[in-house]
This record gives structure tokens, sequence and C-alpha cells, in this order.
């Protein structure tokens, strides 16, 4: 695998003057360099709405490199840029039905675990303006993953990603998506979910209260 590119950038106001507007940190700009993995995200990069967004869990979002060229296709979007999915690091070399929970990645100095599928949010059409993106986002199952920092560091660009150790080879963050999403008809694949043991607190805390609610 490979970084393909990494992206950092702070919550900012966003709407037109005169607007209400809304404040995001899902546009992010490419960094050329080192960039430092603090524990709970990138030198110079936040979150707006930490209700949903950050903490050890969700400090880094990856997203593949793969999906671009059909993105750009699909939606006839040539100018589609690395980090147009909010992403901070785009890795090429594996997508969602490869990339597995738990996954430890070394990348640059800095070592990372796969902690939880990505869960878009609409801030994917509100910040492109492009209305019906984040419902073809969630659809297509190219949604992204979220790592935990194991061991602080830093990245580059254009750095090698080494797979490091794979202790849930059977959890796919496809499969994981797929286990939220269908935790009403198949509660034995959800309770398999709960099971493992590098899953981030976030999606336990939802696959719990969807396995309360049945």
């Amino acid at each position: 695998m490979r970084l393909v590119s990494v992206q950092v950038g702070l919550p900012r106001r966003r709407g037109p003057p005169g607007a209400a507007g809304w404040t995001t940190g899902y546009g992010k700009v490419p960094v050329y360099g080192p960039v430092r993995v603090g524990r709970e995200n990138l030198e110079g990069d936040g979150q707006a709405d930490r209700r949903w967004h950050g903490g050890p869990d969700m400090a880094v979002l990856a997203y593949p490199e793969e999906h671009y060229q059909r993105w750009r296709d699909e939606l006839h979007w040539v100018g589609l840029p690395h980090g147009g999915f909010g992403e901070n690091l785009t890795v090429g070399g594996t997508t969602e039905d490869e990339a597995c929970l738990g996954d430890v990645w070394r990348a640059g100095t800095a070592l990372l675990q796969i902690s939880e599928p990505r869960k878009p949010c609409r801030n994917i059409s509100r910040y492109w303006e492009r209305p019906g993106l984040l419902r073809l986002v969630g659809r297509s199952g190219r949604h992204g993953f979220y790592l935990r920092v194991l061991e602080e560091g830093a990245v580059e660009a254009g750095q090698e990603v080494r797979l490091v150790e794979r202790p849930h080879p059977d959890w796919s963050v496809a499969r994981a998506t797929a286990a939220r999403r269908g935790a009403a008809r198949a509660p034995a694949e959800a309770r398999a979910l709960l099971g493992v043991a590098a899953l981030g607190n976030d999606w336990r805390a939802h696959l719990t209260r969807a396995l309360r609610g049945r």
C-alpha cells in the first residue's frame, strides 16, 4: 500500500454571505512534507462537532485512492481532488473489501489501527453543494474507514504503508458496514461484530442500542 496524499484542515464557517452558515472541518488541503500524527488527529487538523467526529477511535480518516476514478467517471467530475471525501490519508492498494478491522499499519513512523468503518454524514453533500451525493456514497459502500493511533509519529505523501498485523481477517470493513446496516434483520451478525476487540466505541454503542431495540 502507499500514501498517495495527506490532507488536513481546521473547522471553518461555511455558507453564503448573510446566511446562518455552518461550521465544519470537512474541507481538507494537501500537505507536502512530513505531518505529525497525534493520538487524536494530525497536526493542523480538527473536527467541528466532537459529538460525532474525532476522538481516539476516529483520529485519522482514510479513503481508498482506487475509488476516485470511479467517482470521477460516475459523477462526470473530472476535478474531484484527493481529500474530496474529507479524508486525512488517501491510500492506494486497498479498499473496504480488503482492509479489515484491527489491521495494524506502519505508515511513516506512526503505527495505526483500523477501528471502524466511516459512516458518511450530510457534510459530504453540503460541502460540495451536490444534493444526493450523500445518498450515492451511502449506497456505494465506498465510505472509507477510521484509524486509531497506536504510536505517534509522522507521515508523508508517497510513503509505503505496511500491514504489520491482521488479528481479524474475517472482518473486512465492508462486512462490518453490512452488519451495522442489517443489525435488526441479522442480530447474530451484529453480535459477532461486537465480539471484535478492535471495534471502536462509537460503533459498539450503536450496535448495542440496535440490539436492545429488537
